[in-house]
């Protein structure tokens, strides 16, 4: 397949794409017609389809897999397709991978490391509850390798979840040497745990989109329910200890109005407040760089950072 990154004014284009989006529309002059978005794993890019009654236009739905041919060509300073004939793709005519923004990262290597910080977990009650989810529960270690970390703003990939939640874990790790006073046992734990209600907020791609849940409870609140469930399972397992997890999952916004029931009052939920906003913020920047390509200039005001904000001159 020709990958939408590769796109250039006056191709022919044929194969499998994913629709993201398909709305009717209506011309100025009362024609009707379709505003189509076709998404791979290097971008979107719109299209339309002028004449929606035409031979070759087959029925079709958003998230649909569909084989088109089309033109392209620009308008208003993007390109667009013009799609001129359309049916929906079946299985086997398309691998899933090719059409979703993934990590960049390897995932397994990714979640071997993240297995080495589980085992490292010296505390027995910690170490049971974290084996109950990341080795033994299987159909959580497939959904949590494949869940993103964010609808948008960042880690909204493939693997975003994990690749998040390790880089966390490093920072907290990294902590632990520069402050021993933390406990480490109890940080990493939290670290590896404090976004795993993430699983439940949004739904699997392609859509990416928060569920009834997630727009209900948010992760923060799903995520420390899963401890308390998992905690529940494990005979003995310390009261005390339970709820110094739990605040440091709630704890981990920071602030109220950045969505945590709770604000820290254990060095260890500081600890991975801290780490949690570096990286997310490290990950936001990141992408808007890498998506302004090769332009060196400011990029105008960007309101999560509150500043004009450019890449560094070196």
């Amino acid at each position: 397949m020709k990958y939408i990154k590769d796109f250039f004014e006056g191709a022919r284009i044929t194969g499998v794409y994913l629709c993201k989006h398909r709305q009717s529309a209506v011309t100025k002059n009362g024609k009707p017609y379709e505003n189509v978005i076709l998404q791979d794993k290097t971008g979107t890019i719109d299209a339309k389809i002028w004449d929606p009654n035409s031979q070759g236009i087959e029925e079709f739905d958003a998230m649909d897999y569909i084989d088109i041919m089309g033109d392209v060509s620009s308008f208003a300073g993007a390109l667009q397709i013009s799609i001129k004939r359309v049916r929906k793709a079946q299985e086997g005519e398309y691998v899933p991978a090719d059409y979703l923004p993934v990590s960049s990262r390897n995932i397994e290597e990714m979640y071997r490391e993240l297995l080495a910080f589980v085992d490292s977990v010296k505390n027995p009650h910690l170490s049971q509850l974290l084996k109950l989810y990341f080795v033994e529960n299987e159909s959580f270690v497939k959904k949590f390798k494949f869940s993103s970390a964010a609808k948008s703003v960042h880690h909204g990939f493939v693997g975003g979840l994990l690749e998040h939640t390790l880089s966390v874990t490093k920072l907290c790790d990294y902590y632990t040497g520069a402050y021993p006073l933390l406990n480490r046992d109890l940080l990493i734990t939290a670290a590896i745990f404090h976004d795993i209600g993430k699983t439940h907020e949004l739904s699997a791609f392609p859509v990416n989109d928060y569920t009834d849940d997630g727009q209900l409870l948010g992760h923060i609140m799903m995520g420390a329910e899963m401890v308390h469930d998992a905690a529940r399972k494990i005979p003995g397992f310390p009261a005390k200890l339970e709820s110094e997890l739990k605040h440091c999952i709630l704890a981990h916004h920071g602030e109220l109005e950045y969505g945590s029931p709770k604000k820290p009052a254990l060095m260890e939920a500081v600890a991975l407040n801290l780490a949690d906003n570096t990286d997310a913020r490290m990950e936001t920047f990141r992408e808007i760089l890498e998506g302004a390509g090769d332009q060196n200039d400011w990029l105008g005001y960007n309101r999560i950072f509150e500043s004009n904000i450019r890449k560094s001159s070196l």
